[in-house]
């Protein structure tokens, strides 16, 4: 969950009948480095990204994740507020995203874990408010990651953990508009498969995640990816 870093993320609890909550820890900063592409003024230093788990893989996905989901962001909310000691911001607002589950490309039979309801509730990286007027409220990004935007599509390996749902990590969240990976918003910005395997080439040269592999392809090829990370799991 969205803290200062002087109050770490709490457990949230899921009530009968209530979505689950699914927490990405992400600590934002709201400089960008411009790469020469207008689109791009977020890609480079969009954010500080937080692994809590291996997130880059198929295999880091098998290993680590209960359900990896297809979900399609409808609303979000302001959850919470903290505020800030010292800075040029006031106050760091918490932002929670409900996300409609469309499908299940996988899901671990070797974890227990409670089945994935209609929709999912997702802390997101929220807002800043400036200290100078007490109302602009400033994007925080997550880094090398999605922001997780109403009206976009994504793709997010999930596991259970205390009493709530946790993306592995920044790896772990994926763009997916009209079901092709790296389409949709990515960073902050909006891109299409070229622009994001463009990103994914300057900002992390040594990149061999699961995204980057399927940048351009749908559904049916992360299914496969994945089943075949959990054959090769299973064969030791």
């Amino acid at each position: 969950m969205l803290r200062d870093s002087a109050n770490p993320r709490r457990p949230l609890l899921t009530a009968p009948g209530r979505p689950a909550v699914v927490v990405l820890a992400a600590v934002g900063v709201v400089a960008g480095v411009l790469t020469g592409w207008p689109a791009f003024d977020t890609v480079n230093g969009c954010g500080f990204p937080v692994n809590p788990y291996p997130s880059e893989t198929a295999r880091d996905w098998v290993d680590h994740a209960d359900v990896v989901i297809v979900g399609r962001a409808v609303r979000e909310r302001e959850s919470d507020r903290s505020e800030l000691d010292a800075g040029a911001y006031r106050y760091r607002l918490e932002r929670t995203v409900e996300l409609a589950r469309e499908s299940v490309p996988f899901s671990s039979r070797t974890r227990s874990h409670p089945t994935v309801g209609p929709t999912v509730d997702y802390v997101a990286p929220g807002w800043k408010i400036l200290r100078s007027d007490g109302t602009t409220r400033v994007d925080e990004l997550a880094g090398d990651a999605p922001r997780v935007v109403p009206g976009h599509t994504y793709v997010l390996a999930l596991r259970w953990q205390d009493d709530h749902w946790v993306a592995l990590g920044e790896g772990a969240v994926v763009p997916f508009d009209d079901q092709v990976v790296g389409r949709g918003e990515w960073c902050g910005s909006n891109l299409d498969t070229d622009g994001f395997a463009e990103g994914e080439r300057i900002s992390r040269h040594d990149d061999h995640s699961l995204e980057k592999a399927l940048v351009g392809q749908g559904e049916d090829a992360l299914t496969r990816e994945l089943d075949r990370a959990a054959r090769r799991k299973s064969a030791g």
